[in-house]
């Protein structure tokens, strides 16, 4: 696989999101051993840069992740998040939490459901309204100091937020979501920045990608598969009780039929290429440059090696075009 430069370490162009083979999607497919296999053939094919969360099944994905790592860690780069806790697993509700204290402790946790000495890159997941940022990140650098963590990132920030933690310790890497539906990260009108249920609206987070191109830190998108919806592959608003996607805007039944336009342009672009409409998504996070390293997740082998494949497919300045053109989404993001 092509490779890309996380912070003067080479890793796979295409990452992969572990997030949902512990949670918020399709809960009945999920099995620790097929995932466990997934991973391992993700290290195969050159798919090295591995997401997870202490959330994603509250703590269940790290332990999967460190598991299927057991006697490869050497071969990926691994990130994991602090920031959010789990209140409620029934109903399912998480909550902010960037204390020093918590991020130091919930480190420690990581490491031991990890299976590792050291986690590679060190996220806060969100930001904490009730605890200065400079506070919370300053936490996080002791961290790097100590040798526990070796980079820190920030998830859905804002640019303001990403420059005043920059000033105070290196940022290495920003997670946001970004797709052909979901453009908030490059500077599109009406965005918002941290979103998550029950937040109040924002102005929108500012061209992230573009800042992190300026200061040489790595922009990883999260979702680029518009949450499975850009595969194809979703058609009806038929979900499990459990799926995440049952409750999603975006989802319902006259919002997804009228996203389905999107779709369409995505599978005429893949037609021209003979790839799938998931490839030619990847690829469109991947061209939005150099920077970008994109984790797409899944629980399956057969969708891991059609999503690397998007690693390789080169698309046109008219696809590009194209692309660009495609209608905004119906339907909030959360």
């Amino acid at each position: 696989m092509k490779t890309r430069d996380f912070a003067g370490t080479q890793v796979g162009a295409v990452g992969l999101g572990c997030m949902g083979m512990s949670f918020a999607y399709s809960e009945s497919e999920r099995d620790d051993d097929k995932s466990v296999a997934v991973i391992r053939e993700a290290l195969d094919l050159g798919v090295t840069f591995l997401d997870t969360a202490q959330p994603y099944g509250d703590g269940h994905n790290e332990s999967l992740v460190g598991r299927a790592l057991a006697g490869r860690r050497d071969e990926a780069v691994v990130a994991t998040k602090t920031g959010l806790v789990v209140e409620s697993i029934v109903p399912w509700k998480m909550a902010r939490k960037g204390t020093p204290e918590h991020v130091k402790a919930s480190a420690e946790d990581s490491l031991r459901r990890l299976g590792t000495d050291v986690i590679d890159l060190y996220y806060l997941h969100r930001v904490d309204p009730e605890v200065p940022l400079a506070d919370t990140w300053g936490a996080m650098a002791e961290l790097v100091t100590e040798g526990k963590v070796r980079r820190l990132g920030l998830s859905e920030v804002s640019v303001a937020q990403a420059a005043e933690a920059h000033a105070i310790h290196p940022v290495a890497a920003i997670q946001s979501e970004l797709s052909l539906w979901t453009r908030d990260a490059l500077g599109a009108p009406g965005g918002t920045a941290g979103v998550l249920p029950g937040d109040a609206q924002g102005e929108g987070p500012g061209d992230v990608v573009g800042w992190c191109a300026a200061n040489g830190v790595a922009f990883v998108p999260y979702s680029p598969l518009g949450r499975g919806f850009l595969t194809g592959t979703v058609t009806t608003a038929d979900f499990e009780d459990t799926d995440y996607r049952g409750g999603n805007p975006r989802f319902q039944e006259d919002a997804l039929k009228a996203n389905l336009r999107i779709v369409d342009m995505v599978k005429a672009v893949a037609a021209r290429h003979g790839a799938t409409p998931a490839q030619v998504a990847i690829a469109w996070t991947l061209a939005q440059g150099e920077h970008v390293i994109p984790i797409p997740g899944t629980k399956k082998r057969r969708y891991l090696r059609d999503n690397a494949g998007a690693a390789d497919l080169e698309l046109t300045a008219a696809d590009l075009a194209e692309l660009d053109g495609v209608p905004a989404a119906v339907g909030g993001r959360y």
